[in-house]
């Protein structure tokens, strides 16, 4: 009887043992999408880590105790790919809304306020986009449909839902897509060689680049697009989940005084001296009617 008793313990001790060994509260783990794109995230060089989104992301992570988290680097197609898996627990700090998207991302309230996408070139090449400027804003859609010019774009990234819709209204002829980690930087490279003359990309982003490649600034012009808001929005968006779903509710309580005391001045340092007053003084009214 006593042998049959311990036994019976030893049984009951080997069930219960995988149970003490496990964590008290297990936590679920989630990935955090970033790819290099100053100046919000920075992987390289002397700005590493200090992009916008870079001092973002610490200060959301460590007001989301809730949960593990981890950062993993991924270029804009893979990033989207993951997103539309509802089965991973996936947010990419760095999203712009669209329609496509929101079928399958849950979208945060927006986060930081940033000028728009337009068109660079160098100035050797401004003769080519001269009939199209429109006070010194360029008709996107005329000067791609008239001409045998071709943009360079990178492969899977919205450039807002304004700038998205003229680019779909083009042949593909006229678009020049390309992939991988470094694909702004690539295209301004093949810009720089005269493979390419345009270039659609975001000021402060190419300012940067073109400083880290040791190009000079003068060499190149930009051009707002004709139509488009000055300003667009980032967001926090999450695989469409009930994992991700709940991440954005608590992001969404994080981000008002973020946007409000934080975000606009981190954003603003990678602006020119001249707009970073006019920048951080319509920063105060962004969300005023959201």
């Amino acid at each position: 009887m006593r042998a049959a008793r311990c036994l019976a313990y030893l049984a009951l001790l080997c069930g219960l043992l995988p149970a003490l060994l496990q964590p008290a509260s297990a936590k679920e783990r989630l990935f955090w999408l970033v790819r290099d794109l100053p100046p919000f995230t920075i992987f390289e060089g002397p700005e590493r880590g200090r992009g916008v989104i870079d001092q973002l992301l610490p200060l959301l992570i460590g007001q989301m105790p809730e949960y593990d988290h981890s950062i993993v680097r991924v270029n804009r197609a893979r990033g989207i790919q993951m997103l539309q898996d509802p089965k991973t627990f996936t947010c990419d700090p760095t999203l712009l809304w669209t329609p496509e998207r929101a079928e399958y991302v849950r979208f945060s309230l927006p986060s930081v306020g940033v000028l728009s996408g337009g068109l660079v070139l160098r100035k050797d090449s401004e003769a080519l986009v001269a009939p199209y400027l429109h006070d010194q804003e360029v008709d996107l859609h005329g000067l791609l449909s008239k001409t045998t010019l071709q943009l360079g774009i990178v492969a899977g990234r919205s450039y807002g839902t304004q700038i998205d819709a003229i680019l779909q209204q083009l042949p593909d002829t006229a678009l020049s897509r390309h992939y991988g980690n470094d694909a702004t930087a690539n295209l301004l490279q093949m810009q720089q060689l005269g493979r390419l003359q345009l270039v659609l990309g975001y000021w402060p982003e190419v300012r940067y680049l073109v400083q880290q490649q040791g190009g000079s600034l003068a060499d190149y012009q930009f051009y707002p697009v004709q139509g488009v808001s000055r300003y667009q929005f980032l967001h926090v968006g999450c695989s469409n989940s009930e994992l991700g779903r709940a991440a954005i509710a608590h992001i969404d309580q994080l981000l008002p005084t973020l946007r409000r005391d934080v975000l606009p001045g981190l954003y603003a340092r990678w602006l020119s001296p001249a707009l970073q007053e006019d920048y951080l003084e319509q920063s105060k009214r962004f969300f005023e009617a959201r």
